[in-house]
């Protein structure tokens, strides 16, 4: 073991990886020492920041191939979601910071523009890297470059719509494009769908697996007269035994593959036969998420990304209290055996929104649409339509994806769908492409929804009861990533009326309207105040939409100032929705608003980040305190 820079140890050979030109350079029979150098690094390095320890195993020899092969940052590299490129910063002069990522002021758990010239595109959400390195490969061919751009996308992300219309639009827009599909049959969760069981078909199929050895055998002929001839007819031949029509080429992309995606060597020659031809083509290849550590290969969905564990077993901690996604989950199946009307909807995260749960009890009414979330939510209008009561779980980060759907096809026609977003508010080590920050924006201008938050564990399931029961037009509810405060569910739950708000404390000084669970540091920011002095008002207000215009207003006219506070941008939000109430009804009383400012805010803690940002107990007593001086 050496140490480089001082900063964290690696192994030998990947402390000389200081960028690409030093994979070009090390002799080919150090290569493969090279890649589990890079595994043990990423399992040992992630057992102490937590990340995406499974997808990233998966690809060891697939970066690498590309970075023996290719030139970065002349060539482009766009992996799809980035998720798995942990292995591409540690060969592009980040090694030595792996053990930073996802940590503060550390390396983004994602690919980052800002971070890295061979970062040429960030992305953190399915189904992008095909259609902008199409622009990217468009954009060169304008300009007369003759760089390459490889696009690597999961076999999940072919579910997805914007994988489809780049595919479809391909070979009328350049002749020189590389796709390389990563068929390991995993996103987050096992992939579904007519597209997943035609990849599944492809690698069982008895042909291809014989395909397989002979492409093998092929490209070692790599470079001798006629092979694309020889490449064709291998190809051809073993098209013509399994589907008349593949689906790639008529796409117009040549297809090749599949092939063993851990298999170096051979990745290495089809990459260099690859980049000489002038026509599009996509690369299948096939490979084990999670290689190479026993805990990952047998849990897949758990290790897709994860925070510490013990490197011996891959155990991770337990909470003291049950996720908020755990107590979705085990709520509307709880629900749904009661009401047969109930039906559950998820767009590939059974595991992350925990109706897995319900896919084990009810499995008839439970249903996963892959990475497809636009149809995930015409799905549910479909639903809807027929009296069924379908809740639609969607990370709060993935449900802005169907905005014209929420707003044309459910909230127009005033369906009674349910929307469900997890992870609403800051998502922590995960960053700016999953912080659920925007979702009070982009649903409070649309008409007829109705948008709640609960404070704790047990109005969230009075909420989600509610939702179960409100057929008069389309409801949303947003809650926290993690566990709560604690407070256990009543035996039955209640149906909460809409539009209402709850008085915790009156008070004739301060009104702080705590949404969510920012409750607790409202608790803070009134016993400071107390201590102060001040007579404080604490208000719950349940609804984002429709506010409790009376109770708002009628302690915005005993009070000298309302303190709003949310885990959301501040534009848009909850406050600004208070700002407009009151402005409407002539109500002067200044409205100091605590939550995240206007811009992307980085991974972190979650406690460093609201401390940074002023959404602490100490903010809303300097802002308060002004008013009595």
């Amino acid at each position: 073991m050496t140490t480089k820079s001082g900063s964290f140890e690696l192994p030998e050979l990947l402390s000389q990886i200081n960028g690409p030109d030093d994979v070009k350079a090390l002799p080919a029979d150090k290569l493969d020492d090279l890649c589990e150098e890079i595994r043990h690094t990423l399992i040992h390095s992630l057992s102490k920041t937590g990340g995406h320890l499974g997808p990233n195993l998966g690809v060891v020899e697939l970066t690498t191939a590309l970075h023996r092969v290719f030139d970065s940052p002349t060539d482009k590299f766009l992996l799809d979601v980035s998720h798995q490129g942990y292995v591409h910063k540690m060969l592009t002069g980040r090694a030595d910071r792996i053990n930073t990522i996802r940590t503060p002021d550390g390396l983004n758990g994602f690919l980052l523009r800002t971070e890295s010239e061979h970062d040429c595109y960030g992305a953190g959400h399915a189904g992008t890297a095909l259609s902008a390195a199409l622009g990217m490969a468009s954009a060169r061919d304008l300009k007369g470059d003759n760089n390459h751009v490889v696009a690597v996308a999961g076999d999940a992300a072919f579910t997805c719509g914007p994988t489809l219309e780049a595919l479809n639009n391909i070979a009328e827009t350049t002749k020189k494009f590389i796709v390389v599909l990563n068929d390991n049959e995993w996103s987050i969760d096992r992939n579904v769908g007519a597209i997943a069981k035609y990849f599944n078909a492809l690698q069982t199929h008895s042909t291809f697996s014989s395909v397989r050895h002979k492409a093998a055998e092929f490209v070692e002929k790599i470079g001798g007269k006629g092979v694309r001839k020889i490449a064709h007819k291998i190809e051809r031949n073993a098209k013509n035994l399994i589907l008349p029509n593949v689906l790639f080429e008529k796409f117009g992309l040549r297809y090749y593959g599949p092939i063993d995606g851990h298999d170096l060597p051979l990745l290495i020659r089809t990459f260099e036969y690859l980049k000489e031809q002038d026509e599009p083509v996509i690369l299948h290849i096939i490979t084990e998420k999670g290689r190479g550590y026993k805990p990952a290969l047998e849990n897949p969905g758990k290790f897709h990304g994860l925070g510490t564990y013990k490197i011996e077993d891959g155990s991770t901690a337990a909470t003291d209290n049950p996720t908020y996604s755990e107590l979705f989950g085990r709520a509307v199946t709880d629900f749904a055996k009661k009401d047969e009307k109930i039906t559950a909807i998820t767009a590939a995260m059974p595991g992350g929104t925990k109706l897995e749960i319900l896919k084990k009890e009810i499995p008839e009414r439970y249903f996963d649409v892959g990475i497809a979330e636009e149809h995930a939510a015409l799905f549910a209008c479909g639903h809807a339509t027929q009296g069924l009561r379908p809740f639609l779980a969607i990370y709060s980060t993935f449900m802005q994806r169907a905005i014209d759907m929420i707003m044309h096809d459910i909230a127009l026609q005033n369906l009674p769908v349910r929307m469900c977003m997890d992870r609403g508010g800051l998502s922590g080590d995960d960053g700016p492409t999953h912080h659920g920050l925007f979702d009070i924006a982009y649903l409070r201008g649309v008409p007829n929804i109705t948008h709640m938050q609960p404070k704790d564990e047990d109005e969230f399931i009075d909420m989600l009861w509610t939702m179960a029961n409100h057929d008069d037009g389309p409801t949303a509810i947003r809650y926290p990533r993690g566990a709560g405060v604690g407070a256990k569910p009543k035996e039955k739950p209640a149906l909460l009326e809409i539009g209402k708000g709850e008085v915790l404390q009156d008070g004739t000084d301060i009104a702080i309207l705590s949404l969510g669970h920012m409750y607790e540091i409202a608790i803070e920011a009134k016993d400071k105040l107390e201590a102060l002095g001040h007579s404080v008002a604490l208000i719950n207000p349940r609804f984002i939409k429709p506010l409790d215009a009376n109770l708002i207003i009628e302690y915005a006219q005993k009070c000298n100032v309302v303190i709003t506070m949310e885990d959301h941008v501040l534009n848009n939000g909850f406050g600004s929705s208070v700002i407009e109430l009151l402005n409407k009804e002539k109500v002067n009383t200044p409205v100091e608003r605590i939550g995240w400012p206007d811009e992307f805010v980085d991974h972190g803690k979650v406690e460093q980040l609201r401390e940074q940002h002023g959404l602490t107990s100490d903010n809303a007593v300097s802002l308060a305190t002004p008013y009595f001086e």
